[in-house]
Formats: structure tokens, sequence, C-alpha cells
């Protein structure tokens, strides 16, 4: 969902590799070995990308939302090809590679729903002092945005960009991280497939490392969406701050939970269990703290190390999860676990011992100290911590006392509603977790160091489109007229007395 997870560092070497080769965390395996897009052929594809914008933006939206829905049917009837490469590339079990297409065709049905509402020009009032005029608001296109996307939801995470874009008449360029090119490249050869008519450039690939992100940033592009780490979003923003191109960026998250004494205690530690051991623990809007009032902590803690204990990580397609994608992840995995435990955190079931090269089991930490790196830092691995708190006021505030503000969860039977009301987070579901994810209606975005602007829903549409303003004069007022040099001396006095009425409080 966001998204989710570290990108590539944008740093250029002296030496870039000429080639992006793909290796499977299940078994090392080259997924796919593709060239480099350097800085000029970033250049060039963004400029063919601008040629082909003019004929895609002048299409209606009706003709747009049919080669959307011609490419969504086509990926569709193609699943067990995108499944599979999902699970030998990111390496998480084919069923889950499956949900993860289910929700990228299920947002890209949304836009397609959605797009001629939001594109609509409206009319409205131009006020007294012109009220000879009319006034239209039109929603256009921005031209070209990139796309840059992360590894751990390789298709479904650029989707909710590239679908909306699209829709709004932009050309795209994406660039996938070079954990998964292939997923990416993919995802751009099935819209060609399902359109061979459409001229080149409507959505294209560009595929690299750091230098070739930083590449599409510079390249004139009229917008870049991105999806990763806090600190590698923060490093696209410096780019884009050198050209004065706008970004939306999705970035990390340290999710919350809150367990009220009135919740349902069984519901709560089997979703807690999905929300942050699912994918790995690579989801940037997965659970990875939870707050329980200390009526209900031990039965919660107890149902959730029930689930925590029946759960098989591994490389086959039917494991509970499967492997890190990414191999420098488990190092920081493995420092937050280390952390908690010398800052006397004790491992109810995982830990240390439960990490086996890219495999890791889940891990449940208790007593950690608010102040250590596996609460204040995103982990990004199977493991959540879990507090005991007095009542709801205090989880509220351990919850908000963070820089991330991505996502939150609320569990009560009675008061769910009010206590997320209180909550600082971009989104929160109440009695489930990351329901918002899977419903192409809900904007999803970041507060503070989670980012900021939104994918899905119309927020997540209105950002890559523009208002134009479109105004004309429909019938002369003969002497009584502002928009002149050679305004009449009695103008002005009229207007005093008519905006004193209106304006006298």
């Amino acid at each position: 969902m966001t998204t989710l997870s570290p990108a590539a560092d944008l740093d250029s070497t002296a030496r870039q590799p000429r080639r992006v080769q793909s290796l499977s965390p299940l078994d090392g395996s080259t997924v796919v070995d593709l060239p480099v897009h350097e800085p000029a052929d970033v250049a060039d594809t963004v400029a063919q990308a601008r040629v082909t914008a003019q004929s895609w933006a002048a299409l209606p939206v009706a003709q747009r939302v049919h080669h959307l829905r011609r490419w969504r049917g086509w990926m569709w009837r193609h699943r067990s090809e995108i499944v599979d490469l999902i699970h030998r590339e990111n390496g998480k079990p084919a069923d889950d590679g499956l949900v993860e297409l289910v929700l990228t065709l299920e947002h890209l049905a949304w836009v397609e729903k959605n797009a001629p509402r939001l594109l609509r020009t409206r009319r409205v009032q131009p006020g007294i002092l012109l009220a000879n005029y009319s006034a239209r608001v039109d929603t256009v296109a921005l031209g070209v945005v990139g796309v840059i996307g992360p590894w751990n939801y390789p298709l479904y995470a650029p989707n909710g960009a590239v679908g909306a874009a699209l829709a709004a008449g932009n050309t795209v360029v994406l660039k996938p991280s070079e954990y998964t090119p292939g997923v990416s490249q993919w995802y751009v050869d099935a819209f060609a497939a399902a359109n061979p008519e459409l001229p080149q450039g409507v959505l294209s690939l560009v595929v690299g490392f750091g230098e070739t992100g930083a590449a599409l940033c510079n390249a004139g592009v009229d917008k870049i969406s991105f999806t990763g780490s806090t600190a590698t979003g923060k490093r696209i923003l410096a780019q884009c701050a050198t050209t004065m191109t706008p970004a939306v960026l999705e970035c990390g998250g340290k999710d919350p939970v809150i367990v009220a004494a009135d919740a349902d205690v069984a519901a709560a530690a089997e979703a807690v269990a999905w929300g942050a051991f699912t994918n790995s623990g690579q989801t940037c809007v997965g659970v990875e703290r939870v707050y329980v009032h200390a009526a209900v902590y031990q039965p919660f803690l107890d149902a959730l190390t029930r689930h925590a204990a029946a759960i098989t990580p591994g490389t086959s397609r039917s494991a509970t999860y499967g492997p890190m994608t990414m191999p420098k992840q488990v190092d920081i995995v493995r420092r937050h676990i280390s952390d908690a435990l010398a800052a006397g955190g004790r491992a109810v079931i995982g830990g240390i011992d439960a990490i086996d090269d890219r495999v890791i089991g889940p891990t449940i930490l208790i007593d950690t100290p608010e102040d250590c790196s596996a609460v204040r830092e995103e982990t990004f691995g199977p493991t959540v911590t879990v507090r005991s708190v007095a009542d709801v006021d205090e989880a509220v505030r351990l919850a908000n006392d963070h820089d991330y503000a991505l996502s939150a969860s609320v569990f009560s039977k009675r008061n769910g509603h009010q206590i997320a009301q209180r909550l600082r987070a971009g989104q929160v579901t109440v009695n489930s977790v990351i329901a918002f994810a899977g419903m192409g209606s809900v904007p999803m975005g970041g507060v503070g160091a989670s980012g900021f602007g939104r994918l899905h829903g119309d927020e997540g549409f209105s950002e890559f489109v523009r208002p134009r303003g479109r105004v004309a004069q429909g019938f002369a007022i003969p002497g009584f007229n502002l928009v002149t040099l050679n305004r009449r001396p009695w103008v002005m006095p009229i207007i005093d007395r008519v905006l004193a009425l209106r304006h006298r409080g």
C-alpha cells in the first residue's frame, strides 16, 4: 500500500553499473537483466512522452478510459504471468501476488468510473462586481508525470499515481526500484499489448539506480510521484527543488494500533498479526506499534502470540510470507531487535534467533522503551512492539508522539470513531487494519515525516491535474466597466455606496 518502502538511493556513483540485474530473494536466480537508462536516455524518454502528451490529452476522457479498461482486462487475463513474476522477483507468496494484482485492478476500475466526473468543467459565480461575466473552472492535465515506485508492492504502489495520471490526460514515465524492475516492465508492456494502436510514449519505463531517478526528477517532467523511504523522499524533494518540479511523496511509517478496554480482543489480535507480519512486514502502512489497555493486555498478547506461532515463513508459493526482498533490510531488522533487547525489552516470540539469512520469523517485542530504535524508526520487517497503557489518553499520546504519521488503527466497540479523530495520521481504520488501501475512493498519504500529498480517491486524482480559470464577458454595461483605463467618474461612488451596504458587518 505505500508504499511503502525504501526505494533506490539517489546518490550517483563514479562507476554506475550499466545493467540492472534483478535477483530473486527466493533462490538468488536472475529474474530480469535490463540495460540502465543513463540521464541522456531518460531525457529522450521524457521528450517522447512530451510529444505524445499532446495527442493523449486531446482524446476525450471516455476514450482514455476505454484504453485503461482494455489494459485492465489484459492484465487479468494474463494474471498467472504477473503473479508468478511477483512471487519470483519480490518474494511474496503467490496468493499475496494475486491480492496485489486485484487491488491494482480495482483501483484502475475506480479511476475509469470517476475520471469523467473529476474532469468535468464547472461553472462558478463571477461575483457582483462582474456579474456580466460567465466564469468556469476547467480541470486539465499537467503534461508528463514521473513516477518512482518501490519494491515492496511493485505493481500496486505506483499504479495509484499511474492510473490517475493517465486517466487525467498525462503521459507517464515510470522508474521502478532496481529490486523489482521486471514487474514494472510487465506492467508497462501490458499497456502496450492491450493498446497496440496508441503511439509510443503514453506509458514508458526507465530502469536504473539512483542516478536514473535523479535524472527523471531533472528531465522536465511536470510532477514527480514517489513512494518509498523518508530518507530517499528528502533527496527526491531536493532534486525536484532545483527545477521547481512539484512532488507528491508517500514515505515511511511506524503505524500504531490502539486496543481499548472494550475491544474485541480476538479480532484485534488476528488483525494485528496480519498487519504486522504480512509481506514479511514490508508494508509502510503495516502495524509496527501496539498500545493495549491494561485491562485486556494479557489476553491480547496471548492471542497475538498464538497467531504468530502459527506462521510459516519461507520461500514456497504457499508460505505465510516470504523472504526479505532487499538484503540490507535484514540488517535493519536485526539492529532494531538487538536495540530493543539491550534496552530491556523482551521477545515473547522470535528475536535474533528467528533471523535466518533472508527469512525472518515473526517477532513480538514487549517492555521496549519508547526512545528505542525499534519504536522510533521504521523497521520494515516482521516485528511489532506491544505496550500496556493505563487508558486511552495514554495510548493516544504515545501513538501521536512520533515523527511518522502515515496510518493508524483503533479497536473499540463503542468509541472507535471518537478515538480515531484524535489521532495524527493520514488515514485511520476502526476495528480493522489497512482496509483503506483496498478502497479506490479513500485518499492515502502521510503527515510529517511520512510525506505529503495524496494518492487514490478524488484528492489523489487532483494531484495530477491543475485548475484553469476561464471567464468571458457576456454583455457590456454601458458606462459601467471596471476593466478599463477610461472609467467614468460616477462609477466608483456608486460602487462605494453599494458595497457599503454589502460589507457593513
